[in-house]
């Protein structure tokens, strides 16, 4: 279909992919009515994006995926893949870093460190997208709490649990003891070889100088993920409009293309097939 102006085929796009956004959140309303609340479909947002297909160089290589953030332990069994929302990275792509002709795009990194590009028709569903990521992982955040990963330590094998309220706590495996904790804080830097280790820059609260600590991990992109989503979620926390709008988007979920418009003037995880 062809049309006049950009700005009415952008009108079209949106009531189209509107319509197909509130028919899905009708059926999984319908679908919901026969399961128990534990086994509810319960999510943030979902929609159909363009996934660009591993290796391939040409804009046609691009399949339709259904893309959905979901906050309960409840799983569809027909998902081709399912990742730890607090433990992957989203990622809204610039003009300089987009891969091909496609404009709206946006990337997610898993936690073995792949890189995943998806695509969207409208800019306006970059940003429901992005604030979707941003409410899904700060709730998974403050569900859990705590996260604890194994992790070597001058060759013992140790725990390092990250905690929303005390910080950085290393223990070791064995006995429990605590070898360090740091406040949140107390993070002055950070660096990692891109493979396993990770070298955590802290500062004593009391001599105010700067102490190493080297770790050792088996899942390094998830722990550097899940780093990131607790750093995040404390800073959000310090954000006034931010936790007024997590209330509202408690009681009455993100925004969906038919509640947030387009400025027709600016042409500018788990998924299923």
């Amino acid at each position: 279909i062809q049309f006049p102006a950009v700005e009415d085929c952008l009108d079209w796009l949106q009531a189209i992919a509107s319509n197909i956004s509130g028919l899905t959140k009708h059926n999984v309303k319908k679908i919901n009515r026969n399961f128990p609340v534990n086994q509810q479909v319960r999510h943030y947002l979902h929609g159909w994006v363009d996934e660009k297909e591993q290796d391939s160089v040409q804009d046609r290589m691009y399949s339709p995926k259904f893309l959905a953030l979901r906050v309960t332990t409840w799983d569809w069994t027909r998902a081709e893949k399912s990742f730890t929302v607090y433990e992957i990275m989203c990622k809204i792509l610039k003009d300089n870093d987009l891969l091909d002709k496609r404009k709206h795009c946006f990337s997610v990194q898993t936690e073995t460190g792949e890189d995943m590009f998806f695509s969207v028709e409208l800019e306006c569903e970059l940003l429901i997208w992005e604030k979707a990521f941003q409410m899904a992982t700060f709730l998974e955040v403050e569900r859990i709490q705590c996260k604890t990963y194994a992790c070597i330590m001058e060759s013992h094998l140790m725990g390092l649990t990250i905690d929303f309220s005390m910080g950085f706590v290393c223990f070791d495996a064995a006995s429990k003891a605590v070898l360090w904790r740091y406040k949140f804080s107390q993070l002055k830097g950070s660096s990692d070889d891109g493979k396993s280790k990770i070298k955590f820059l802290f500062q004593n609260q009391d001599s105010k100088s700067i102490e190493a600590k080297e770790l050792e991990f088996s899942n390094l992109f998830a722990v550097l993920h899940c780093i990131h989503a607790f750093f995040a979620a404390k800073v959000a926390c310090l954000d006034p409009m931010f936790v007024e709008s997590q209330g509202t988007a408690t009681t009455t979920g993100i925004p969906s293309l038919s509640s947030l418009s387009c400025n027709s003037q600016t042409p500018k995880l788990k998924y299923t097939t």
